[in-house]
């Protein structure tokens, strides 16, 4: 069999909802996300958090709201943000009206939580008069008590009996703008949730690994946690939650997706660990290169290796290459053949370049095609944006 057979991943079929401009479940690609931890209402603050995370490709944006003056500020954060924001509230149900009525395209809320029908019915009218989803976001720390007086403990059964519970009652009142959430810092606590409440609904998931830890800790944790999920074809909308800036949950996210070829986004770079056999320092070259390349966001595949024995084979499979050679002068490949040689005080200066000029050609044939392909009189792709 073809390799690369093993390589298509078959997505569970979800229903698809809305999160503002942002399509989650069905055939949509799965979203980005990440939260600010900013106080709300510091709004420049917050929207400086929210624009840096932009930069690195978020597609949604949580932002807490747990009273009224953050629900106020959270009106001019929607204004000036580019991506839906999600409004985070917890039990009470006045802080899930302020936030719909402020422009939230999404409240992460678990009904159930917030008191009377009465109150439920309040908060349900509310989402439904302004166009917001809901978010239900169990939590295997924060699980309800008849749960783990039933269960013992927090476990797959009790956070899907939960979800569900919590579901109910939004169908009940006829909403079905939602996603779920089973999440837990236990990987296979969360992983083994989620697969279970995959095979007994069709709402869209959004998956996580809550509370993963530190930078590298956390990234470890949720690439093993979510990168199960996702290979079995499970999530719509993910965030990896880290101990570090709402930026980096995002790279990390993105990465995963990338991996897993899910979504494309930036510059893959395909690097050796370096050895004795290194023409130049390919660690720190890597470094530079991944901070100098943080800005294109056309998809491109990069391969960096020290010598000549994984150099060439590397290439052939990459956009653009740079395999280290003799006397300070390494090789550049183009499409995957050699294509000139370039010294060493320059290398990365030129590949940035390279790289950028490669980029701009693959955004200018795109356009073009889109536009040849545009029926008669229709106006230009850049214009239609």
């Amino acid at each position: 069999m073809n390799y690369r057979a093993y390589q298509q991943i078959i997505r569970r079929k979800s229903r698809q909802i809305s999160v503002g401009s942002v399509k989650v479940g069905g055939d949509a690609p799965i979203s980005t996300q990440t939260m600010t931890n900013t106080l709300t209402t510091d709004v420049d603050g917050t929207v400086a958090q929210i624009r840096l995370a932009e930069k690195a490709g978020v597609d949604i944006v949580r932002v807490s709201c747990p009273d009224q003056e953050s629900t106020k500020a959270l009106k001019e954060i929607v204004r000036q943000a580019n991506v839906p924001i999600v409004a985070d509230i917890h039990f009470h149900y006045r802080r899930a009206i302020e936030a719909a009525e402020a422009g939230a395209a999404c409240l992460r809320i678990n009904p159930g939580n917030i008191g009377s029908a009465e109150r439920v019915r309040e908060v349900v009218k509310a989402a439904r008069d302004h166009g917001c989803s809901i978010r239900i976001g169990v939590n295997a720390g924060s699980l309800e008590k008849h749960l783990l007086e039933k269960y013992g403990e927090p476990n797959p059964d009790a956070l899907v009996e939960s979800a569900l519970e919590h579901a109910k009652i939004l169908q009940d009142h006829d909403f079905h703008e939602f996603k779920i959430s089973v999440k837990a810092s236990d990987v296979f606590l969360a992983v083994a949730a989620y697969q279970q409440l995959a095979e007994v609904c069709d709402h869209p998931l959004h998956i996580g690994v809550t509370e993963a830890g530190g930078l590298r800790t956390g990234t470890v944790k949720s690439s093993i946690g979510l990168g199960s999920l996702l290979w079995a074809g499970i999530g719509d909308t993910m965030r990896v939650s880290l101990s570090a800036e709402p930026e980096e949950e995002v790279r990390v996210a993105w990465e995963i997706l990338k991996s897993l070829g899910l979504r494309h986004r930036g510059v893959r770079i395909i690097s050796c660990p370096s050895c004795a056999r290194q023409g130049f320092d390919v660690i720190r070259t890597v470094q530079a290169l991944e901070e100098r390349l943080e800005h294109i966001e056309t998809p491109l595949t990069l391969s960096i290796i020290g010598c000549v024995v994984n150099g060439p084979g590397e290439a052939l499979m990459t956009d653009l290459g740079i395999t280290g050679g003799g006397a300070g002068r390494h090789m550049v490949y183009s499409a995957g053949r050699q294509d000139h040689t370039i010294e060493k005080e320059s290398m990365i200066d030129h590949v940035v370049d390279l790289v950028e000029q490669r980029a701009e050609a693959i955004r200018h044939a795109e356009a073009k095609a889109l536009a040849e392909a545009a029926p008669a009189g229709a106006a230009p792709a850049e214009a239609a944006e």
